[in-house]
């Protein structure tokens, strides 16, 4: 499901709403876990799952083309794991 599809979705299951609206509600939402992540903060959507920034170390790697040895800096990357009402929704039979 795209950005776009979740938008539809919404502004099919909510009537009342515009999809301009819908739209804009979707972004904010998006923004904000964006932003927390970004200033270094925890985002937990109880039953969904949380989301959180991990740092990855410096590193040598290796350019796969040549073999040669690469130095990677260090890097935070975003990290999602799943809560456990979504978990057990996903493996129901």
């Amino acid at each position: 499901m795209t950005k776009s599809d979740l938008i539809a979705r919404l502004a099919e299951i909510n009537p009342h709403l515009s999809r301009q609206d819908v739209e804009r509600i979707v972004t904010t939402i998006f923004d904000e876990i964006s932003d927390a992540l970004a200033q270094g903060n925890r985002v937990e959507l109880r039953g969904f799952g949380a989301f959180s920034v991990k740092r990855r170390d410096a590193r040598v790697g290796r350019n796969p083309r040549t073999g040669e040895a690469v130095h990677v800096a260090e890097k935070l990357v975003p990290f999602f794991k799943t809560g456990k009402q979504l978990r057990e929704r996903l493996n129901t039979d």
